[in-house]
């Protein structure tokens, strides 16, 4: 059995028809890893090959152990400033100790299943952070790029950046400024062209084509073994080594585990168990600490280019490990002929990639632009731990800010005799200040509707308002409290009836009580009426934005034909809105042939275009009831006539019928449900329709509504019977065998 979770068998073996998908994507991914693993290496200042041994330690031992099938594990450039840190602060050795110590955090988290805790840090601190990732490796590249060696710091770089520019080596500029427009122009080749890595493309071309010329290049040891480097502790400093084991072990698990979720998106059927990956990428850090590797984290680059090029099982990752063992045994001369001017460029190109266009434009649609630059300031002019921290700490009072911070206006009417006061959010003390401003707006003597749509009330809020409502009609004006949101000053009490009803403007009309209906008099309009104000003032503005899009045309999805009957109301139990469905009704939800029914089919067809069309019956159907009754010599009774032909072929034994009778439901829902069946025949029989779904162009679709449990059922054509939706589906349908007229 599988590690649930992990979206497949733990340790079934890849099968034939898997390999050959997973060979040919281990390959390009194995193309794009090698000069990546080679530019972050030079980037962080660590030994040229630790990149390597990362990407062949992600390979064999991230791929197997880990929980993300697809995803394809190595050094990341997520880590390179905090590795370049390190390894200034306490050199190579140490910081190979530093990757092996994270590794064994890493695999205890993993094993206390805390998983998914590291998930929640605010999206808009990671994208953030990488972002600040992105501009410190341009800073400190552009230097490489320019003939020279990088500072200490993104200060330090951008303070000598002009002296740097002034004095550049031309060679090394031009090869880098060419790899840099070669590698923006890939994605605009030819699709052919697209197939072979970029970056592969690049480094081969720069390293050939200055093959004679004097630029500085990778330099490499005499043998591969002897860029084996093994960890030492410090010697003394150790609260600095605990924070540089915190801060990796964070990063690299919040980079691997978001990576494994967003590999998660890309194919269906894959879900990652988090837990697993977490070892899997601990038992990586602690194998390529131990060798003198970089630190390994789950890379979304080269995972997403491991699902786009077909692959299926974790053979892939694993196999791409393999090859670049290969190469670096068999072919690592061939990194010392690399110009460093290439890789710099390189890795420029990469870091202008981290800061995404798309993550800032999130950010600003969310309210949280200001913890995004936060964080990318505090990653660039500070360090990445401290920024992260004050990134988080800035995101954690913003969702503090907007969970205690209540939002609170006066709409005013017509004159100043009445006026709406809208009070939004969680109100508790720290919003009586302005609470008590904005009411002290409020007119002596005027009509007030409050509306409180919160979610928490707190006593001091509460007060306030008795207090202020007391004193607002002892002035002679009046106050109606409106509580749409959570338990407010008259929901404290015990609810004594049904709960309102959420879908409709007027649901203040049936609260917490069943209120008697006027059925004649002068407030024989005011249901209606008062939904209708309501309306105007709450749902027409949210409404508005899109009504205006479909001033000029409308686009349904589906033609809806359902029953009269008021209990069914087809936008609510389809969720959807104006515009989405192109509704007839009528009295049993019947097909007839006459001109109104076939103006409204075609209409549907030919001018809306409509890819769906479905009947809808449902439960205690009156005019069911009233068939089986005999229909009358009324225009009732005329009308369903053309519900004959469900009547005889419910008498008749129709599979629908029998099947319904089986699970238990009513003759009347028995007849309701054989009538959709019946009434999609009468449509399919329209020669529209007929050509129309010959051609692929329409569907046609029946569902049947449980009134008492308010749940969807879709005829399943070829069974010959309802079954639920497809998908999950929250309750189940007991159906009711006492049948009862609407």
């Amino acid at each position: 059995m599988g590690t649930p979770g992990s979206g497949g068998p733990a340790h079934a073996p890849p099968r034939r028809i898997d390999i050959r998908h997973d060979l040919p994507a281990s390959l390009i991914v194995f193309l794009i890893a090698v000069p990546l693993s080679l530019g972050i290496a030079t980037a962080s200042g660590a030994p040229v090959l630790a990149g390597l041994i990362a990407a062949v330690v992600g390979g064999l031992v991230a791929a197997p152990l880990g929980g993300s099938v697809l995803q394809v594990s190595g050094p990341a450039a997520g880590l390179t400033v905090v590795v370049a840190e390190l390894i200034s602060q306490f050199g190579w050795a140490v910081t190979c100790a530093i990757t092996v110590c994270a590794g064994v955090l890493q695999v205890l988290l993993g094993a206390c299943r805390i998983g998914r805790a590291a998930l929640a840090i605010s999206p808009t601190v990671v994208h953030a952070m990488l972002a600040g990732i992105g501009v410190t490796i341009v800073i400190s590249q552009v230097h490489v790029l320019l003939g020279g060696s990088p500072g200490a710091g993104a200060w330090a770089n951008l303070r000598d950046l002009p002296a740097r520019v002034v004095d550049h080596h031309s060679a090394a500029t031009l090869i880098g400024l060419a790899v840099i427009a070669l590698l923006l122009a890939w994605p605009l080749l030819p699709a052919r062209l697209r197939a072979v890595p970029g970056p592969l493309v690049v480094i081969v071309l720069a390293t050939v084509l200055t093959s004679g010329v004097d630029v500085a290049r990778v330099s490499l040891p005499d043998s591969p073994l002897s860029a084996i480097t093994l960890p030492s502790l410090p010697d003394g400093n150790w609260f600095p080594f605990a924070v540089g084991v915190a801060t990796m072990t964070i990063i690299a698990s919040v980079e691997s585990l978001l990576s494994a979720v967003a590999v998660d998106k890309m194919r269906e059927g894959h879900r990652s168990d988090l837990n697993r990956e977490l070892v899997g990428q601990g038992s990586a850090n602690i194998l390529s600490g131990m060798l003198g590797g970089l630190p390994i984290t789950g890379v979304i680059v080269r995972s997403a280019t491991n699902v786009r090029a077909g692959a299926r099982t974790r053979a892939s990752a694993a196999l791409h490990g393999v090859w670049v063992l290969l190469f670096t045994v068999l072919l690592v001369d061939i990194v010392e002929r690399i110009p460093l001017a290439a890789l710099a460029a390189l890795l420029v190109v990469i870091g202008i990639k981290l800061v995404k266009i798309t993550d800032i434009r999130v950010a600003r649609r969310h309210g949280e632009l200001t913890v995004y630059a936060v964080t990318m300031a505090g990653v660039v002019l500070l360090n990445l731990l401290e920024g992260v921290l004050l990134g988080f700490a800035v995101a954690l009072l913003a969702t503090l800010r907007r969970i205690v911070w209540a939002r609170v206006r006066v709409e005013r009417g017509p004159d100043d005799t009445s006026c709406a006061v809208v009070v939004e959010g969680t109100l508790c003390f720290l919003s009586l200040p302005r609470l008590s401003r904005v009411l002290a707006q409020v007119p002596d003597g005027s009509a007030v509707h409050l509306e409180l749509v919160v979610d928490y009330l707190d006593h001091a809020a509460y007060e306030h308002l008795s207090a202020w409502q007391r004193q607002h009609e002892a002035t002679g004006g009046t106050v109606v409290v409106d509580e749409i949101g959570g338990p407010g000053p008259t929901a404290r009490r015990k609810r004594t009836g049904p709960a309102p009803r959420w879908f409709s403007p007027w649901s203040h009309w049936q609260a917490e009580t069943s209120v008697p209906i006027p059925r004649q008099g002068s407030d024989v309009l005011r249901p209606l009426l008062d939904g209708a104000r309501e309306y105007h003032r709450r749902g027409a503005p949210m409404l508005r934005p899109h009504l205006r899009r479909l001033a000029a045309a409308q686009t349904p999805h589906a033609l809806f034909l359902t029953c009269a009957d008021s209990r069914i109301v087809p936008n609510v139990i389809t969720t959807s809105g104006p515009g989405d469905l192109f509704t007839l009704r009528n009295v049993g939800n019947l097909v007839p042939g006459d001109l109104s029914m076939r103006a409204g089919v075609l209409y549907a067809l030919d001018h809306l275009h409509v890819p769906t069309m479905i009947i809808c019956g449902h439960s205690r159907c009156g005019a069911m009831t009233a068939l089986m009754s005999g229909p009358e010599n009324d225009p009732i009774g005329r009308w369903l006539r053309w519900a004959g032909p469900s009547l005889k072929a419910w008498r008749e034994g129709h599979p629908v019928g029998m099947h319904a009778a089986e699970a238990g439901w009513s003759e009347v829902d028995q007849l309701a449900m054989v009538n959709v069946s019946v009434q999609l025949e009468s449509l399919r029989g329209m020669p529209d329709v007929t050509a129309a779904e010959t051609a692929g162009r329409v569907r046609l679709i029946g569902l049947f509504f449980d009134i008492p449990t308010g749940t969807l059922l879709m005829l399943d054509q070829a069974g010959g019977r309802f079954e639920p939706l497809p998908g999950k589906q929250v309750g189940a349908v007991t159906p009711d065998v006492h049948p009862t007229t609407s």
